[in-house]
């Protein structure tokens, strides 16, 4: 679902001069923003969800659901290993905590205003809002377990 973290940093923004015999060229540099927080892991997002228990092992029950449900609400912009108008959701919860993936999928279009790693996405990804699904908080943690299978 998600991956755009700028490694901490924030690079200043440059501006070149590029002159030759025929014409100028100005060359900006984008500036990078500097995400929420270092640990990126510990960004629970904006949203209902503050904590979820995923558990030792999948919940396969819940993750045939969850994977029903991604199929039917989510393939229209996502695939689960490529990415596409969306980010892949393959290794997602490597890169995201389970509360930002909920977040996301509960509250997208405040966390695509508010929170840092969302406003990154959004702008890697041609600034194409996610739509808000309409999901319930237990639909969203069902499509977090499916994602735990990929």
């Amino acid at each position: 679902m998600f991956a755009a973290c700028s490694g901490g940093g924030s690079s200043e923004q440059k501006e070149e001069a590029v002159v030759t015999e025929t014409e100028a060229t100005t060359t900006e540099v984008a500036k990078e923003e500097a995400p929420a927080s270092d640990d990126f892991m510990a960004d629970k997002g904006i949203g209902p969800v503050t904590s979820v228990d995923l558990g030792a092992t999948i919940d396969e029950e819940m993750a045939k659901k969850g994977e029903q449900l991604y199929n039917q609400q989510c393939t229209a912009c996502h695939k689960p290993d490529v990415k596409f108008i969306g980010p892949a959701q393959k290794g997602v919860l490597n890169r995201r905590s389970p509360e930002w993936v909920m977040n996301m999928i509960l509250n997208p279009q405040e966390m695509l205003e508010k929170n840092e790693y969302a406003k990154n996405l959004l702008k890697e990804y041609n600034n194409v809002p996610m739509t808000n699904q309409g999901l319930s908080r237990e639909q969203a943690r069902e499509i977090v377990e499916y994602f735990r299978t990929l």
